[in-house]
């Protein structure tokens, strides 16, 4: 319910409570405590979430994204602005001037000086807001989340400082950040059903990205050594605490190099970020310990195909579906990259400890169209994905640069994945046929990997705005 009585009642005695537009706070409440001096004269503003009123004097808390602190008000001091204070209600924000001092029980607080309403809040927090628990809340309205807990905040900080250290990472080893189209006219580098929208003015439909591996690649071409993009990325696909249709992602293409040396990358980038983020190299993980110590083992694809299903790296695709789907009892066309994924997670708890990172390795030449096969057989590539207790985070293979192979690849890959345009990308084909050096590529899930390393169990937690479905939509 909009409390417009109360609104209309500040409005009349104490002026508009939306007229100010700017207010003199140059610090996160959790910075001006870390400088905490007695005396020391401070400035801050924020959200009441507490207040205690004693007759001419009161005490409050405000908090920010970066914590809280408490304040301190006496009607001698600030006059008619201590009847202002004293019509505020939770949620209301302000801003406030004064002097530092502990109280008897030795809390830092502001003995304020000088306050001023900055924005009047018309609805209330829920109730029992501390520790906000309703999930379709806190994932609906992300901001109420914020406000209530915590730990939630603390997530989106994490996240923040996750993402800026991967690109640091990559800058200081000569990298150069840049941007290719989300919106793509032919949809590729990944498998995945695509989203398509129209573009009036050019009169064509066009598709979210659902990956821009072909777009990086004709920067190799074009003379970029190294290159790295954090991006959004799009696929009309399922809704899981794994999968969310919009996502971001590393991809990382570097020349000369190849699929070793970005297993090299890996165990270097993500070693040294949980180093950073816990001054060890062991998290936990939903109750499992995790060591990041490299090296790291690897384990090979088909190697457990063959122990599990009697498969053969010069199986066709074919051949591995009758041989899996028989041992599983399943009933399919085809199988997935999705269902090939899961399976393999499952053959790794089950024959491996996951008390470490995995780089699974000797995946199958149909499993990667884009994907360099090994110099000893064509039925084997030179690729990984690197497993973390079970869950797929990267993935990476010496880059295909044959044109004629790589048409015939695409091709093939047209017959069986229906949900792609039956379009293959001849500016990406082209591109190819002016020469691309011999490259490695390396993508890592970056919300997955937020998800580990804050030992959050749905990717939701992790995205700040997931896709709902509105309330209001019919099932």
């Amino acid at each position: 319910m909009i409390d417009l009585e109360k609104l209309e009642k500040i409005s009349s005695h104490y002026g508009n409570p939306y007229k100010e537009t700017h207010f003199a706070k140059y610090s996160y409440i959790k910075e001006i405590l870390n400088n905490f001096q007695e005396g020391k004269e401070v400035s801050s503003a924020g959200r009441i979430i507490a207040k205690r009123e004693h007759g001419k004097s009161s005490f409050a808390h405000i908090s920010d994204a970066s914590g809280k602190i408490q304040i301190y008000l006496r009607k001698d001091t600030l006059k008619d602005s201590y009847e202002l204070f004293k019509e505020l209600d939770i949620g209301d924000i302000v801003g406030i001037e004064g002097s530092f001092f502990k109280t008897k029980t030795g809390e830092p607080t502001i003995m304020v000086k000088r306050m001023v309403l900055l924005s009047k809040s018309l609805r209330p927090l829920p109730e029992k807001w501390h520790g906000l628990k309703d999930v379709e809340i806190r994932y609906r309205r992300r901001y109420l989340d914020l406000i209530s807990n915590p730990e939630a905040r603390d997530v989106f900080w994490k996240r923040s400082l996750i993402v800026s250290f991967i690109r640091d990472f990559f800058q200081k080893r000569n990298y150069i950040e840049v941007e290719t189209p989300m919106l793509q006219s032919i949809p590729g580098g990944a498998s995945g059903a695509p989203f398509v929208t129209h573009h009036n003015s050019l009169d064509i439909d066009v598709y979210l990205r659902i990956a821009p591996e072909l777009y990086l690649k004709r920067l190799l071409v074009g003379g970029f050594d190294k290159v790295f993009e954090i991006n959004r990325n799009f696929r009309n696909e399922g809704i899981s605490v794994r999968h969310s249709p919009e996502f971001t992602m590393l991809e990382a293409y570097c020349a000369y190099e190849n699929y070793e040396y970005m297993m090299r990358i890996c165990e270097d980038l993500l070693s040294s970020l949980v180093k950073r983020l816990y001054n060890s190299f062991t998290i936990e993980y939903q109750g499992k310990k995790i060591d990041f110590t490299p090296p790291w083992p690897k384990v090979s694809f088909s190697f457990l195909f063959k122990k599990e299903f009697d498969v053969n790296p010069d199986d066709s695709q074919g051949k591995v579906l009758e041989k899996v789907c028989g041992k599983l009892n399943l009933s399919s066309d085809e199988l997935s990259r999705t269902q090939i994924i899961n399976i393999t997670e499952e053959l790794i708890e089950k024959h491996y400890p996951v008390d470490k990172p995995a780089f699974v390795i000797d995946f199958f030449s149909w499993t990667a169209p884009l994907a360099k096969s090994k110099k000893d057989t064509s039925y084997i590539l030179e690729r990984f994905e690197l497993f973390i207790a079970g869950m797929e985070v990267a993935n990476s293979y010496s880059e295909l640069n044959d044109p004629v192979e790589q048409r015939k690849r695409l091709s093939e890959q047209l017959k069986v994945e229906e949900e792609l345009p039956r379009k293959i990308d001849e500016d990406f084909l082209e591109s190819l046929e002016h020469g691309m050096p011999p490259a490695a590529g390396l993508g890592i899930g970056i919300d997955r990997l937020i998800m580990l390393l804050l030992n959050q169990s749905s990717i939701r937690d992790v995205i700040l705005f997931p896709l709902l479905k509105p309330h209001d939509a019919k099932d």
